[in-house]
């Protein structure tokens, strides 16, 4: 590849509507990492919005077809940051087409589309990224470096629980998530990203007993003034045992009338405590563990909980990287440029994607069959 990664980008878009996370998070982190990247191409589905796109973002091209993208030698990474229905078809193009991808997660609507790019990417040899953001997380780092060291001695319990803010009022542009078929929901998006940050820090499960719940069972369309039915999971609770045999307790769920979030994570160990809680500053009131910014306490015997400082070494970023979603997301680009510069894996790609879709399958089994299900991990 050349000094500076050349990236195509679809799915960022100066259209309102959808959930922006294209524009608010990887573009803010591209455009912060000008030493590795170049954001050169832009591709929506229509020419207006990709020239529209392409000067808002400071874009060399502008695409509204995508295989015109994928055919351009000046694009080396495509970044797909799609409606999840859309993912397996763009990246199995992309991946056709010899080029590296950064696709969002969930990396498909289902296993099987996930397991396919998987296989498609190792056969070519490319290099993949897969946006579970936890895995650069600094904070969520070091306290994985923490638990691995024995700082809290042997870990015996985990309790992770976020209550969010519930979107019951979406325009065209998101009400499709509430078809649970979609793959873009409460289990996928914030309960997926928030057990793959617990199984990052911790490992991976051994067993699962989930209950998933829909509890909110319509949301009002803005654009036409219906009423839609929602079959998709707000609610998801799981009681679990980690490989090591920690116990877990673990719940993800969405309310419509709520102040603001409530987010606990706390880390039992022999000698120890730890708890990563929501650092000051942040853009919103104890946001998702993924988007950070996170702070790491932690306690001895039973000393009270205090802040420790995180290690200058894990932070790829300078500060002019916006707080909130876009910090993570450069973490993870910067992490991604130093895997290709020195020919190194990187990781999570799509083999670690894969694993979060096999732990998102084995909740769903579980919660369809009252059975605790061990998740069919391979490798």
């Amino acid at each position: 590849m050349p000094e500076k990664i050349r990236v195509g980008i679809v799915g960022a878009t100066v259209t309102v509507g959808g959930s922006g996370w294209g524009a608010r998070a990887h573009v803010p982190a591209l455009k912060a990492l000008s030493d590795d990247y170049e954001l050169k191409a832009v591709c929506t589905t229509r020419a207006e919005t990709a020239l529209a796109s392409m000067a808002a973002f400071g874009a060399d091209l502008a695409f509204h077809d995508f295989d015109a993208m994928l055919a351009s030698p000046e694009i080396d990474l495509v970044s797909v940051v799609t409606r999840v229905p859309t993912h397996h078809g763009l990246v199995m193009r992309a991946l056709r087409a010899g080029k590296a991808v950064y696709c969002e997660w969930p990396l498909g609507a289902t296993l099987a589309e996930a397991e396919e790019m998987a296989a498609l990417a190792a056969e070519r040899g490319l290099y993949t990224a897969v946006g579970l953001q936890a895995h650069s997380d600094p904070v969520l780092i070091h306290a994985r470096e923490l638990v691995q060291q024995g700082f809290i001695g042997d870990i015996v319990a985990v309790n992770f629980s976020y209550v969010g803010n519930a979107t019951t009022a979406r325009g065209n542009g998101r009400i499709w998530q509430g078809d649970r078929r979609a793959g873009a929901n409460i289990l996928t998006i914030g309960g997926g990203h928030a057990i793959d940050a617990l199984s990052f820090i911790l490992g991976r499960f051994d067993a699962v007993s989930a209950r998933l719940g829909t509890m909110i069972g319509q949301w009002h369309n803005t654009d036409t003034g219906e009423e839609v039915k929602v079959n998709a999971p707000d609610w998801v609770s799981v009681s679990g045992r980690l490989e090591n045999r920690t116990e877990v307790s673990f719940l993800v769920a969405a309310a419509p009338a709520l102040p603001q979030g409530h987010r606990r994570f706390e880390i039992y160990g022999s000698r120890g405590t730890l708890a990563i809680v929501s650092a000051p500053g942040n853009l919103e009131p104890n946001p998702s563990i993924y988007h950070g910014q996170n702070k790491l306490l932690a306690s001895r015997g039973k000393a009270a909980l205090a802040p420790l400082e995180t290690p200058a070494r894990l932070i790829l970023i300078s500060d002019n990287v916006p707080i909130g979603p876009p910090r993570n997301v450069a973490q993870a680009y910067a992490r991604l440029a130093a895997a290709i510069r020195d020919n190194k894996p990187y990781e999570p790609g799509f083999v670690q994607a894969v694993k979060a879709h096999l732990l998102v399958t084995a909740l769903e089994e579980s919660s369809q069959t009252g059975r605790t299900v061990a998740p069919a991990f391979r490798g």
